[in-house]
């Protein structure tokens, strides 16, 4: 599947947008569906995040807050366009603000909620905009909004447990690197003196730790440069489609990560999908949105291969079992749902637990890797404390 990005023009004017399709005429054929003329298709190989929006910035959270507040106006019986035109005064990044004032004036045009949405779909996450729609179809906007904003509540819970079991490992690194830095550039130089003044053979260790501490003071220019080339070098492997997709593989191999990015995954795939079905889209179009937010290559196309099956007249249940990136009671669960008719239910349970089973993961993976950093950090000072009193000893043994 590729993204591609478009430009077309219907009876109110020209508008343009991005979808993931297998070619081009999938686009094409997506937009004359729309009641459109396509001027441009062209590919887009920027990855398309857990929230579908290309836009830096614009959070879970920002989505729940809009959602919760267009559902709170709309339920208390305010006009939509009025509820927009208060909303839009109310939102702070800038991004989205600009895309509401946009999305105010198409409605003030006559346009749906969920058509002036389609206009801004690189800020607008393709979850939001089909739910909104199929509540407008089926005349429970409001109800929709609210699933929406639980949903994106949810959402924003999970980045917020990621980003604060980051803050401790990062800031030890950092640290473990300052002092490093700082030992090999200012404490190190005033022992190099008195160890060539004595006439002492220094050790392998020391003589490594000198000439680290020697490159680092001269040539500290080049450990920058090389640093950062490191890092935006693999960024920019990251951000192309193969590299994207090796590095989502690479998170379902790895051992200790492994367990957790599947639940992260199976909880964003059943809340996802239970919402979903529960605003009334068909299957089908829910597996098609859902590959494009899940967040993870490898796992959007085992989710593409289920659909192909269900399309050909499959359960859902049978074609997810066979997919690895899920645990076993996912597709168990599922089974049961369909087999009761309460699947949209069962969904919402099982996300519900596996809330809980990452919670207890990141507690855990937190607690493993706390320990090993400060083993790393113990070594590598241990390392040049070591190196810097051999030579000492090797003095008083000669005096």
């Amino acid at each position: 599947m590729i993204k591609y990005r478009y430009k077309a023009a219907s009876a109110s004017g020209t508008y343009s947008g991005t979808y993931i399709a297998a070619t081009k005429d999938d686009v094409v054929k997506m937009i004359r569906a729309n009641k459109g003329y396509p001027i441009s298709v062209e590919e887009d190989d920027v990855f398309v995040g857990a929230l579908g929006s290309r836009q830096w910035g614009i959070s879970a959270k920002d989505f729940a807050i809009l959602c919760r507040q267009l559902y709170a106006m709309l339920s208390a019986g305010v006009p939509i366009i009025q509820s927009l035109s208060i909303l839009k005064a109310q939102i702070y990044k800038k991004n989205l603000r600009k895309a509401l004032d946009t999305v105010y004036e198409d409605v003030q045009k006559g346009l749906l909620l969920s058509e002036a949405m389609k206009r801004q779909k690189l800020i607008f996450p393709e979850l939001m905009i089909n739910m909104i729609e199929a509540g407008e179809v089926s005349g429970s906007l409001d109800s929709v909004l609210e699933r929406l904003s639980l949903h994106y509540e949810r959402e924003a819970k999970i980045e917020a447990k990621v980003k604060s079991a980051m803050i401790y490992p990062v800031i030890l690194s950092f640290v473990a690197v300052c002092v490093v830095v700082f030992l090999l550039t200012f404490v190190m130089p005033t022992f190099v003196s008195m160890f060539e003044s004595s006439g002492v053979k220094l050790p392998l260790p020391t003589r490594i730790l000198m000439g680290i501490s020697s490159a680092l003071q001269h040539y500290w220019y080049i450990f920058l440069f090389a640093v950062l080339g490191l890092v935006l070098g693999i960024f920019q492997y990251i951000s192309t489609p193969g590299g994207r997709r090796r590095f989502d593989a690479l998170k379902l191999a790895i051992p200790v990560v492994k367990d957790l990015n599947q639940k992260i995954i199976s909880t964003r795939f059943t809340r996802t999908l239970s919402t979903m079905l529960a605003s009334g889209i068909p299957l089908i179009q829910a597996l098609e949105n859902i590959e494009r937010i899940i967040g993870n290559k490898v796992v959007a196309e085992g989710i593409q291969q289920v659909r192909a099956d269900v399309q050909r007249g499959s359960d859902l249940a049978g074609p997810m079992s066979r997919l690895k990136c899920f645990p076993m009671m996912v597709s168990s669960m599922v089974h049961v749902g369909e087999e009761s008719g309460t699947l949209d239910d069962i969904l919402k349970k099982t996300a519900e637990f596996y809330d809980e089973e990452v919670e207890t993961d990141f507690a855990r993976v937190l607690a493993l890797f706390e320990p090993i950093l400060i083993v790393v950090m113990g070594v590598m000072i241990g390392f040049i404390v070591i190196s810097m009193a051999l030579p000492m000893f090797e003095m008083g043994k000669t005096i």
